[in-house]
């Protein structure tokens, strides 16, 4: 076999000779060697009639005719003694007993030479006889060094035994190279495999397996890779020997791409086999492939395999399907503990603790008594949600019961009261808590350092870390990855990105919850294009992405209306079979129906089974955000029928959709029905929904004695509704009122000023208009920028107030003139009461056409063509007069139009717009 391998050695050796495995001595009384291919075995020695070793690991098993025939030869004294009787037992007739007879000889004197610290001869009768059994070898590796013997000493024998001309067989070389990889030894490995590939020796299937072996661990998976490719013929046993070794190595793709071929070879696997590939599909989030060898399973009729079946339930876990875990879970026949706590894990591990915990009853009902690891299953998920108290008094239950804490328990203890103080902004009580465990370990370190990060205190964190590091503990994976979501949750992606390089400056690798971190904390802080700036960077260095990475990108293409790049994550979801992942599906809703295809959103609803609330909230909102009230609420009827309880999130989408399409009684009614049928308090966005119904409406008045009677202090968002709303209805005592303490409460918001000035402006009172701008001025604030933008060929061109104009302008601004003349023609007539600047109404009508999204909409007409929708997002609400001529253009260009603003959609169809007025 002409072996890369071995030219990759060559570099490392000169020659092929075993001058490494030379004997360091030889014995003064070498016993005569003969080949292993002889029928008989070389050992010789005898049985003492009353043995005093207190194991049984070389006992004499089934006594034959030849042990009764040496009782009779003499009596085992001393180390002599036993070679005399080994000289006797070479002078034996040859049919004394039968093969096993004699690997039980080999057994017994190999015992009684370690007895007597004759290690050597030990190890030459086990080379050249008990070698046979070779199975039993690291029985044998064990019971030497009980004796005090040096492992290496073995590969020295070997040396000398091969030196003097012993001729040994695949399975012996077996052996060698499994002791080789005990020892960690790969260049005795390497002059092994060297000098059978120089003699043209016959490689058997556990001869490439041992090497296999020895290469992954010693070597690296890729030199393993190696060895398998270069066997003439793959056995059962081969193929799964190259799969663990490439899942050890933690290669899940190479292990299931193997495991394909596997199949395409006819070859078997074993029940470890099948555990690891699930295993492996769970962490790669390969739902298709885990299907696919859960049939295999079914077709091999391996169901009953307990492990097997407790590893397809995790599977489905791990790829958050757990209707399909609880499934194949209920059609088991038989259960063990591990098919109980893998169910209670899959549930707890995503916060179901109302399903664990009726699991768990179940569990104990049918007579199974919970583990350790039951309750460790429990308490992460009771972390998961929160409930601290529970941790630990979970925690003193299971010592209740009799269980002795593991370091999963204590950790989830000791987490659960760090986390108790980081999240109620009491660190230093989880510093005493910190300070006070004795032996803290890595764990401990790590809760810290992660709660700094996640309240902002980086230089505590970083203090830490480096306090961490003085006592010796090196950071890990998850250290790091804290402080990278740190950063990243609070806007500092810089800093987040250094942490990164430290991080592969100490030797890790970022990993998949390394760059969702990144792409979560832009996602959160509305750096939406860093977000997928970052999961570019990600795919660049093969890390696969998992279902949070996804959903937190999804989110990114939401809140930039991104369909495009929307649309490819869906594909990639297809791809990689993420896209019966719930969490992944309800993404997949909110970004269609923020991107404008709320029909797309609807059909992915339509087709998923069992829903959770979450998903039914997103299709609410997404109606809501639509204007389409009627759908809202048909929704949330269908929703109770199942049986799903509404929480809040629900009753703002309930509220959303009435606001944003007029209902005013079922406004009210949802709104009361909160507390009185789902006792569920009102929080401060519900009662800014009511605001902005009741303004919106023209029911100012009641909406500013809504906000003097509400139980909770108005904040900003409440006032800055009621003062949009006075803008439409030009209340301008109203509107006093609520910028009076928006004042108060966001002095520097610009934002605010610009309305009131706006209001001034459209009633007139241009020297109130202006002492406001003086008072803005004064203050060191700047107009809000406004900008409007629009996806041609995955370009993105955005038109703003500010900063550089855009290269086509003058074309655009031609094509804008045409089209306002043609749509005069059917009616149009310019509502100059949108300008507020106080200038003749020939030149409002020019500023009018300067209005971003009015471009936006011009150039995605001379661009696209075909009657495809014209889609725009523009930061502020859009002025009245944008809004009628979007109209006018949609029923004159025969084209859709969907323009989201600051806060809903706008679908123009043939003249008429989905809002019906209500914005």
């Amino acid at each position: 076999m002409a072996s890369s391998i071995i030219s990759q050695y060559h570099s490392l050796k000169d020659n092929h000779n075993l001058h490494h495995l030379d004997p360091y001595y030889v014995h003064n009384n070498t016993q005569i060697l003969r080949s292993h291919s002889s029928s008989t075995s070389i050992s010789v020695g005898v049985l003492d009639k009353k043995p005093h070793f207190s194991d049984t690991l070389f006992a004499p098993r089934n006594l034959s005719p030849c042990f009764h025939f040496l009782d009779e030869l003499c009596e085992i004294r001393d180390l002599n003694s036993v070679r005399e009787l080994h000289a006797q037992i070479l002078k034996m007739p040859r049919n004394k007993g039968g093969s096993s007879s004699l690997a039980t000889i080999d057994e017994t004197v190999m015992r009684y030479y370690l007895e007597f610290d004759d290690f050597v001869s030990a190890i030459k009768v086990f080379f050249v006889g008990f070698t046979r059994n070779y199975l039993l070898w690291n029985s044998f590796l064990e019971k030497f060094g009980s004796f005090g013997g040096d492992p290496y000493e073995i590969l020295d024998v070997f040396g000398e035994l091969h030196k003097k001309g012993v001729e040994f067989d695949s399975i012996a070389f077996t052996v060698v190279l499994k002791i080789c990889l005990v020892l960690m030894d790969l260049k005795v490995g390497l002059e092994i495999h060297a000098c059978l590939i120089k003699r043209g020796f016959h490689f058997d299937v556990h001869l490439y397996c041992a090497l296999i072996n020895l290469y992954e661990k010693c070597w690296g998976v890729d030199r393993a890779y190696q060895v398998f490719d270069e066997a003439p013929q793959k056995e059962d046993f081969l193929w799964n020997t190259i799969i663990m070794a490439s899942l050890r190595s933690e290669k899940w793709f190479d292990g299931l791409e193997l495991f394909r071929g596997m199949q395409l070879s006819s070859a078997k696997a074993t029940g470890g086999t099948i555990v690891k590939v699930l295993q492996a599909c769970g962490k790669l989030r390969a739902l298709n492939e885990g299907k696919q060898i859960h049939g295999y399973v079914l077709r091999r009729g391996l169901v009953s395999n307990m492990s097997i079946s407790n590893s397809i339930i995790s599977m489905y876990s791990k790829n958050h399907s757990l209707k399909m875990a609880r499934t194949f879970f209920d059609s088991m026949e038989d259960y063990n503990l591990s098919s109980w706590n893998s169910i209670i894990s899959c549930y707890a591990g995503y916060g179901n603790l109302e399903d664990a915990l009726d699991i768990f009853q179940e569990m104990e009902a049918s007579g199974i008594k919970p583990d350790i690891i039951t309750w460790n299953s429990l308490m992460s998920g009771l972390l998961l949600q929160g409930s601290y108290k529970a941790v630990l008094a979970n925690f003193q239950s299971l010592q209740v019961e009799g269980l002795k804490p593991d370091s999963g328990s204590v950790t989830s203890a000791l987490q659960a009261m760090m986390d108790m103080y980081i999240k109620n902004d009491e660190l230093h009580k989880a510093q005493k808590v910190f300070h006070r465990t004795k032996n803290k370990n890595i764990c401990a370190w790590n809760s810290l350092i992660s709660g700094y990060s996640f309240k902002g205190q980086f230089s505590d964190a970083e203090e830490l870390l480096n306090q961490m590091e003085k006592e010796g503990i090196e950071p890990d994976i998850v250290t790091w990855n804290s402080l990278i979501s740190g950063y990243s949750m609070h806007g500092r992606s810089e800093e987040a990105m250094d942490v990164i390089n430290r991080m592969k400056s100490s030797g890790f690798s970022p990993n998949v919850v390394s760059w969702t971190a990144m792409v979560s904390g832009s996602s959160r802080n509305k750096s939406h294009m860093d977000s997928i700036r970052f999961f570019g960077q990600m795919q660049a260095q093969n890390v696969r992405p998992n279902s949070t990475t996804i959903c937190s990108l999804l989110r990114a293409c939401s809140g930039q209306s991104l369909l495009k790049k929307g649309e490819e994550i869906h594909c990639l979801c297809i791809r990689h079979g993420f896209i019966e992942d719930m969490y992944i599906a309800t993404a997949l809703i909110d970004m269609y129906s923020k991107a404008g295809k709320l029909k797309v959103a609807c059909e992915i609803f339509g087709r998923i089974e069992g829903k959770t609330l979450p998903c039914w909230n997103c299709m609410m909102m997404g109606y809501a955000i639509h204007g389409h009230g009627e759908e809202v609420i048909s929704l949330f009827n269908k929703m109770l029928k199942t049986g799903i309880i509404p929480d809040s999130i629900t009753f703002t989408a309930l509220l959303s959709g009435c606001k944003n399409s007029g209902r005013i009684n079922d406004g009210w009614k949802y709104f009361d029905s909160m507390s009185t049928d789902y006792n569920i308090v009102p929080t401060i966005e519900h009662y800014s929904c009511m605001v902005d119904l009741l303004g919106k409406s023209g029911f100012l008045d009641e909406a500013l004695h809504f906000i003097q009677t509400m139980p909770v202090k108005p904040d900003a968002s409440i006032w800055g509704a009621l003062l949009a709303s006075c803008r439409n209805h030009k209340n301008i005592m109203l509107a006093e009122t609520a910028l009076r303490n928006l004042f108060k409460l966001e002095p520097y918001n610009s934002a605010n000023y610009v309305i009131m000035m706006n209001i001034y402006s459209a009633l007139g009172k241009w020297d109130d208009a202006q002492r406001l701008r003086d008072t803005m001025v004064a203050a060191g604030l700047k107009s809000p920028g406004v900008w409007s933008w629009i996806q041609v060929n995955q370009t993105t061109h955005v038109f703003s107030t500010e900063g550089k104009s855009h290269g086509e302008e003058g074309e655009i601004y031609f094509e804008l003139y045409q089209l306002v003349s043609k749509v005069k023609k059917l009616g149009y007539v310019p509502d100059i009461s949108c300008v507020y600047q106080n200038i003749d109404n020939n030149e409002k009508e020019k500023v009018l056409l300067s209005h971003t999204e009015k471009l936006a909409i011009t150039y995605g007409l001379m661009k696209t063509k075909g009657g495809s929708p014209i889609r725009v997002v523009k930061n502020t609400r859009v002025c009245q007069d944008c809004h009628t001529l979007a109209k006018y253009i949609s029923s004159a260009e025969n084209r859709e139009i969907l323009l989201r603003d600051g806060g809903r959609f706008h679908h123009f169809v043939n003249g008429k717009c989905s809002c019906n007025g209500c914005w």
